[in-house]
């Protein structure tokens, strides 16, 4: 048998360039590898096969790599010279050959890698057989002259090394093995200098639940398009909060039109006075709510009377009903102060009111809301936020049990968590809110800068009373009303009156106010206002 093998051993002319040599055992086979300029691998097997016998092969197409990956390989134009036919798959290669001996052809995709500027070309010469291999051998060609061979041969991932895998003078790799048991494999690793042949390994998740979250080229480019668009929308979400924090200085503005007895009033995008408060403060508060009041007594709807009594108190009476004229907020106010059927109320009796209350509040935000001033962006984009994460979520779970990229899902939950933390941030205010909050400090400027003795006299009475909320919504209430009392002939406050007292102090208005204020702190403190 020595003599025999070391026979077969010896040079066989081979029947014409790059062919293997025809086997002369049975059960052996000769094989040819050739890199070609493309980074294609072609392969030639001549295999013996035993008469009145078959041989089959399998090739898997996907086999495992390192770091969850797996190795995709492709071989096409296959032709079998001999008695035999193969079948091939999406995974599986699979060739059987019957008696005598039968010569493959077909080409590899995929069997060069890079790594460290080499290339590495790697291929199973035998592998998948079922029948016990007595000999294989193998050349291996390519455009340069390898820096290295390796050759493992014995069950898959062992590390038992090859008969023989040489570099000869020549360039030519030569490769052989006895005696290779069924099952098991012959593998060639070639490393070549780099940039010899293009690279063609192919490598993809693998089919397992950590290969589902491999970082792989569309999920890198999928975080860097997240990672920019954050960075963009922190970048805008910055520049939208400093426009809220520091909208400008007051813009000028004007609050008496016409003149002497055909003088009117006219705020600043026809604001309402408790509107003003929430614009300039971001909150609705008690001072909002009283101001609202003021404002129905100086147009009319309301009258307000000075009650004697050991303790102060004060009395709203209905002097006109609500009309098309009101807002729903207004509305609201009024019908929480005087309800249908009772058409006065004191001052001390509102505390109980505390649902109604709330339930104005409300109506307010929806009427700043309404006017375009805020938004209720920040709110919905919380909750489409949180609804983002679970759709995150199930995409997560639905990609890592079918096609993997499950980073993807990932991403989409990263993306619904910043959008929802990022609505917090974002300012309820918008553009034109910021404009009215200049103009509303523009007010505070006139306000504070007005000397009632340089208004003539026929407008005085008219530019007291109906500046006189927004005055209190914008805390200089005592300074305007101060101001007019310290005329020799103060104007007369048309909208309050005193059992007994045929014209009341302008001081005593202040008093109200505060009062008023006080009552509406007493039933529920005010409530930031949030989408």
């Amino acid at each position: 048998m020595v003599a025999l093998v070391l026979l077969v051993l010896g040079a066989v002319p081979a029947r014409a360039q790059g062919e293997p040599q025809l086997p002369a055992l049975p059960n052996s086979a000769e094989i040819s590898l050739k890199v070609e300029r493309d980074g294609a691998l072609s392969v030639v097997e001549a295999v013996s096969v035993p008469s009145e016998t078959t041989m089959t092969r399998r090739v898997p197409l996907r086999t495992a790599a390192p770091r969850d990956r797996d190795r995709i390989i492709g071989i096409r134009d296959v032709v079998i010279e001999g008695a035999g036919n193969s079948e091939l798959t999406d995974g599986e290669f699979v060739l059987r050959l019957m008696g005598g001996t039968s010569v493959i052809r077909y080409t590899v995709d995929g069997a060069v890698a890079e790594a460290d500027g080499l290339l590495r070309v790697g291929w199973q010469l035998a592998g998948g057989w079922d029948t016990r291999l007595e000999l294989v051998r193998a050349s291996f060609a390519a455009p340069v002259v390898p820096n290295a061979v390796t050759c493992y041969a014995g069950p898959e991932g062992s590390r038992s090394r090859c008969g023989t895998a040489q570099i000869a003078h020549s360039g030519l790799t030569r490769f052989s093995q006895q005696n290779l048991p069924a099952g098991q494999r012959m593998e060639v690793s070639v490393e070549l200098p780099g940039g010899t042949v293009p690279a063609n390994a192919r490598l993809e998740p693998s089919k397992t639940f950590a290969g589902a979250f491999v970082l792989t080229a569309p999920v890198g480019w999928a975080w860097g398009g997240f990672t920019l668009a954050v960075v963009a929308a922190a970048v805008a979400l910055g520049l939208l909060r400093r426009r809220d924090k520091h909208p400008g200085g007051a813009l000028p503005v004007r609050l008496l039109t016409g003149k002497d007895d055909q003088a009117a009033f006219a705020s600043p995008d026809g604001v309402l006075p408790g509107q003003a408060g929430t614009v300039l403060s971001g909150h609705a508060d008690a001072v909002d709510l009283a101001a609202t009041v003021v404002d129905l007594a100086v147009r009319n709807y309301l009258w307000v009377s000075e009650e004697p009594g050991e303790l102060t108190d004060w009395r709203l009476v209905r002097r006109n009903p609500p009309d098309e004229q009101l807002t729903a907020f207004e509305r609201a106010v009024s019908d929480v102060l005087l309800p249908e059927e009772r058409e006065s109320v004191l001052l001390s009796e509102i505390q109980s009111a505390r649902i109604g209350i709330a339930t104005v509040r409300g109506e307010l935000y929806d009427g700043v809301v309404e006017r375009g001033w805020y938004s209720r962006l920040p709110g919905r984009l919380t909750r489409v936020g949180l609804r983002v994460c679970f759709y995150g979520v199930f995409l997560t779970a639905l990609l890592t049990l079918t096609v993997g990229y499950a980073q993807l899902g990932l991403i989409v939950i990263a993306a619904g968590a910043v959008l929802a933390v990022a609505a917090r941030w974002l300012p309820v205010r918008t553009g034109a809110g910021v404009a009215l909050h200049r103009r509303l400090l523009g007010v505070r400027d006139v306000l504070l800068a007005t000397k009632a003795s340089a208004v003539p006299k026929l407008e005085r009475e008219v530019l007291l009373s109906r500046a006189l909320p927004y005055a209190l919504a914008l805390g200089e209430q005592e300074h305007w009303v101060a101001t007019f009392a310290e005329l020799k002939g103060p104007p007369k406050i048309y909208w309050y009156g005193r059992e007994g007292v045929e014209e009341v102090a302008i001081g005593r208005v202040s008093e109200f106010t505060a009062a008023l204020v006080g009552t509406f702190a007493a039933t529920r403190e005010g409530r930031r206002l949030k989408a």
